[in-house]
C-alpha cells in the first residue's frame, strides 16, 4: 500500500513537477517475470525516479544503516525504506557481497524486479564508471534479463551537497533486455565471463548516454553514497 501511496500521492507528483521526466523504451520492460534494471548513477534521487516511471514495482537493496539509525531522522529513514518495500543488506564485512546477491536472487526467484546501479556509488562527474559484477553474476545465475537504463538530469534536480531539490529536466532511456543463459545448477559463474559482460554493459550505458566511459571504479575518486 505504501509503495503506491509514495508513487502516486506523496512523492510521485512532486518528482513529476520538479523533473518533468521524459521516458523512452518502457515497452522493453516485461509485464511479468524476473527482471534486473541496471542504471547509471548520478544522484541519490535516481532510485525514486526509477520507481516512479517503471510500470512494475521495483525493489532496491538499501544499506542496512538506513534501517538502524537513531533519532527523528533515523526513525523516519527506517519507516520510509521499510514502508516502500526496500530490502536491507549489510554492505560491510566478508560475507556482505554474498548476502546481497542472495537477497537479490530471492527477489528475482519470486518474479520481482530488482534495480541496481552497477557503479556502486554516484558518478563524481557525470561520466559512466566501471561496474561492479553483482548484477551480471545474478543474471547468469538466475536467467533474469538485464535492462540497461540511462538517467540524465537527476543530478540537476538533486545536486550533490545540496539540501534542496530543484527544477530540471529528467530523461530516462530504457533499453532492450539482454539475456544471459543461466548456468547449470550449482555451477559457479566464471569470473572472467561475468567481468567481460559487466564491462560491455557499462560501455553500452556510456554509448547510450553520450557520456565518456571510465575504466575505473567511481569510489576511487572519493565518491560515496
Amino acid at each position: 500500500m505504501w509503495y503506491r501511496l509514495f508513487k502516486y500521492v506523496l512523492l510521485g507528483p512532486l518528482l513529476r513537477l520538479l523533473g518533468r521526466p521524459e521516458v523512452e523504451g518502457l515497452q522493453h520492460v516485461p509485464t511479468e517475470g524476473p527482471v534486473i534494471i541496471a542504471a547509471n548513477h548520478l544522484a541519490v534521487i535516481d532510485s525514486l525516479y526509477l520507481a516512479l516511471v517503471m510500470p512494475r514495482r521495483v525493489t532496491f537493496l538499501a544499506k542496512q544503516e538506513y534501517f538502524t539509525g537513531t533519532g527523528v531522522k533515523g526513525r523516519f529513514q527506517r519507516w520510509f525504506f521499510t514502508a516502500s518495500g526496500q530490502v536491507p543488506v549489510d554492505r560491510t564485512g566478508g560475507t556482505a557481497a554474498a548476502d546481497a546477491l542472495a537477497a537479490a536472487t530471492k527477489i528475482l526467484r519470486s518474479g520481482g524486479v530488482w534495480a541496481i546501479h552497477p557503479e556502486g556509488t554516484r558518478s563524481p562527474d557525470g561520466r559512466i564508471y566501471r561496474g561492479r559484477t553483482g548484477a551480471l553474476r545474478v543474471a547468469m545465475a538466475t536467467g533474469a534479463p538485464v535492462i540497461p537504463v540511462v538517467l540524465s538530469g537527476t543530478d540537476k534536480v538533486n545536486p550533490r551537497g545540496s539540501r534542496f531539490w530543484r527544477f530540471a529536466k529528467v530523461r530516462i532511456d530504457v533499453g532492450a533486455p539482454r539475456y544471459y543463459p543461466p548456468m547449470v545448477l550449482n555451477t559457479e559463474v566464471p569470473a572472467e565471463r561475468v567481468r567481460a559482460a559487466t564491462d560491455l554493459l557499462m560501455r553500452e550505458l556510456a554509448a547510450r548516454s553520450g557520456r565518456h566511459y571510465v575504466d575505473r571504479y567511481a569510489a576511487t575518486f572519493g565518491s560515496r553514497q
